[in-house]
């Protein structure tokens, strides 16, 4: 669209009054990153079970130390696999502020401290407990309370603003800043908390300092660098270039804007506006290093030799005559001046309308991104699609810093969310292993501890690295931390048998077949047992005592049975013809449903015709496959005349696998055609993918 109609969007979607002032919306509260208490919702993970960071380090500035010590530094890793920022601790005055005791704590404060450690995953209980201690003003039960409840919630940006405050008002200014600057480490991409940060170090630094003046630039380039290309950024911009112009340096207030102008942001436009009136309020000498203006004032020089005759050149005395482009006299013209002023704006207009095409590809994108702040509120499907689509078009026409920024935007609104780390770490592995395997630790222990399936993909990756003690030890933790999933014990044993310890793998699937036993796990795990000890060791006799065992157990499950009878059929059947009919005979007599009942009959018979070694066993199994087939048919007939149903046949007909069955037949002709049954799949469990559903988890 045109300069003047995005103009005119970004300042109705940022709320500006006429005056260029940011005014409250309706959504101001919440995107202040205080979710509302009201909104219980249980987050997807439970808190961490180590214990509560404590606050920063400022190395150099410990709280009555010595305080002509200034060289101490706090680095934030701005993104995955990029440089950290250094950001420089404050130069405060000596505020006389040491370490003080917890003392006693107020009289609500452990109802409520027990509360939270109750139910963790209640919000709501969390923020009851911090609005009483900021009441209060005890900053003893202050810390407790915020240190533990940014353990689990790092990304509510408000609340750092809070703690940082409390800070302040308590009269430790220096632990504010600290406050800050582990709330940076968290969040990077926190505007809020980057103006919030530098707000304080202007307030509390002690200006007759020399350094105060370098270490505040120097929190303004960290901010820019760490959230300067964000959509946003606009406010963060404009805190920079208005210190700049305080601090009288308008060279440095050209050179911020010379960034800005090239970066999309909401208020791209405005910032264009504001270059334009800095250029056309002072003069050129004055807001360009000697070198640009020199290289303009040159072009101007030209334009203007080219235009007029040639005329004599007075002769200089040597030494006496100035740089090139600049006259004996020191001085240029108006015209000169204004001409210099001209090609400055034609050179970034041409910038600002690239941006401005930029712009217009985001405008859609972040027009429909309407919480782009952290929240335990669940997003609803069309945010989800709208972060999706956006990573989707970012990543195929934008460089790697910016999709990098955007995976980063999304990961703070969907943090709860599996599928927005797992494609962050997809599109990072490509670029930085380091950087990938940071993002998974970042989900996997401090958002979503309990999500099996981003731990079992961070496994995988480290599997993939060549790390196979690193991805042992995080299904290890898993198992920990979420027992009883089917899924992790048996990527637990895939790791091993795939690492060439199969006799790891055999330990796994036994221990978890003995914690299972009278749960229907136990013979899924069976099943997976037997596979392994078949296919794997090649150890025929040791699978089948294990399903033999299992089949005691629990005689009525006939995928037991169907794994047996695979493995007898696996063997040579010259041989193995006895345990074959063995297994068949005793899955027959077995409480099972009538349609399983059925099918083995129908294998039985299948098998005598195809393997057996006498005709009387074929027409006995035959004559036994007509009995139940009448027997079958006789109940289907009594339930169509209005028979009650039998409780057995409702049981077979919920799992029932489509067997077909053969008409029945008065005399067996001499040459008997055996009308074939398409034997069932095997059961998901054990040689093929149904399981999962079946047992109930879902396919990774």
């Amino acid at each position: 669209g045109s300069s003047s109609s995005l103009t005119k969007m970004a300042a109705e979607s940022s709320n500006l009054d006429t005056n260029g002032e940011f005014t409250a919306g309706p959504e101001d509260a919440q995107k202040e990153g205080l979710a509302s208490p009201e909104v219980e919702v249980t987050p997807p993970a439970d808190p961490p079970t180590a214990p509560c960071p404590p606050p920063p380090e400022v190395k150099g500035q410990e709280d009555g130390g010595d305080k002509g010590d200034k060289s101490g530094q706090t680095s934030v890793s701005v993104l995955p696999g990029s440089e950290a920022v250094e950001l420089y601790p404050a130069a405060l005055e000596d505020y006389g502020e040491g370490e003080e005791s917890e003392g006693e704590l107020p009289a609500e404060f452990e109802r409520l401290w027990r509360a939270a450690q109750e139910t963790p995953q209640d919000f709501s209980s969390w923020t009851d407990l911090l609005q009483y201690t900021e009441q209060e003003g005890h900053m003893g039960a202050a810390r407790r309370a915020f240190w533990a409840f940014f353990a689990r919630y790092p990304l509510c940006y408000g609340y750092w603003k809070k703690f940082a405050d409390m800070e302040k008002r308590a009269g430790s200014p220096r632990r504010a800043q600290e406050v800050c600057l582990q709330g940076l480490q968290a969040i990077p991409l926190s505007l809020d908390l980057w103006i919030h940060y530098i707000s304080l170090l202007q307030e509390t630094l002690n200006m007759n300092l020399p350094e105060s003046t370098q270490r505040i630039r120097s929190a303004f380039e960290s901010a820019v660098s760490a959230a300067g290309l964000e959509f946003r950024s606009d406010r963060l911009w404009e805190m920079f270039v208005d210190w700049e112009r305080e601090q009288g340096e308008l060279r440095a207030v050209t050179a911020v804007f010379d960034r800005v102008l090239s970066m999309p942001t909401q208020l791209y436009s405005q910032h264009y506006q504001r270059f334009k009136e800095h250029v056309e309020s002072h003069s050129p000498r004055d807001i360009l290093s000697t070198e640009d203006f020199l290289k303009l004032r040159s072009e101007v020089m030209r334009g203007r030799a080219a235009a007029t005759p040639v005329m004599g050149r007075e002769e200089v005395p040597p030494g006496e005559d100035g740089p090139p482009g600049i006259s004996s006299a020191n001085q240029e013209t108006e015209e000169e001046e204004q001409k210099v002023r001209e090609l400055l704006l034609a050179s970034r207009q041409e910038v600002h309308q690239q941006t401005e095409v930029e712009v217009s590809k985001r405008w859609a994108f972040e027009e429909a991104i309407k919480r782009p702040y952290f929240h335990v509120k669940p997003l609803d499907r069309g945010q989800l699609r709208a972060w999706q689509n956006y990573l989707t078009w970012e990543t195929a026409n934008g460089d790697h810093r910016r999709v990098t920024v955007l995976h980063e935007r999304c990961v703070i609104a969907c943090a709860l969310y599996e599928e927005a780390w797992i494609r962050y770490t997809r599109y990072l592995e490509q670029h930085s292993v380091d950087g990938s395997r940071e993002v998974f630790r970042r989900a996997c222990e401090i958002h979503l501890p309990k999500k099996p399936n981003i731990h079992l993909q961070w496994a995988s990756f480290e599997e993939r690295q060549g790390n196979v003690e690193g991805a042992r030890r995080l299904l290890e933790r898993l198992e920990l931390a979420v027992p009883g999933l089917a899924v992790v014990r048996l990527r637990r044993a895939g790791l091993e048998r795939r690492s060439g310890f199969t006799d790891r793998a055999e330990s796994l699937l036994r221990e978890a077949v003995q914690q299972s036993q009278a749960t229907p796990l136990h013979a899924f795990y069976s099943i997976k047992l037997a596979r392994l000890l078949l296919r794997v060791q090649r150890n025929p006799g040791k699978a089948r005592r294990v399903l033999q065992d299992a089949i005691e157990s629990n005689p009525e499950n006939s995928k037991l049975h169907l794994n047996l009878l695979e493995l007898e059929c696996s063997a040579d059947l010259r041989q193995n013809e006895s345990n074959v009919l063995r297994c068949l005979a005793r899955a027959l007599a077995a409480p099972l449903p009538a349609s399983a009942r059925l099918l083995f009959s129908q294998r039985r018979l299948e098998f005598q015709e195809d393997f057996g070694h006498t005709v009387q066993s074929l027409l006995n199994a035959y004559d036994d496959h007509q009995a139940l087939l009448q027997e079958s048919n006789g109940k289907k007939r009594g339930a169509e005349n209005g028979d009650p149903d039998d409780p057995e046949e409702k049981k077979a007909k919920s799992e029932e696998n489509s067997v077909a069955t053969t008409p029945s037949m008065a005399i067996p002709p001499t040459n008997m055609p055996m009308a074939m049954t398409p034997p069932v799949p095997m059961m998901g469990g054990d040689m093929g993918g149904g399981s999962q559903a079946a047992y109930g988890y879902g396919a990774w």
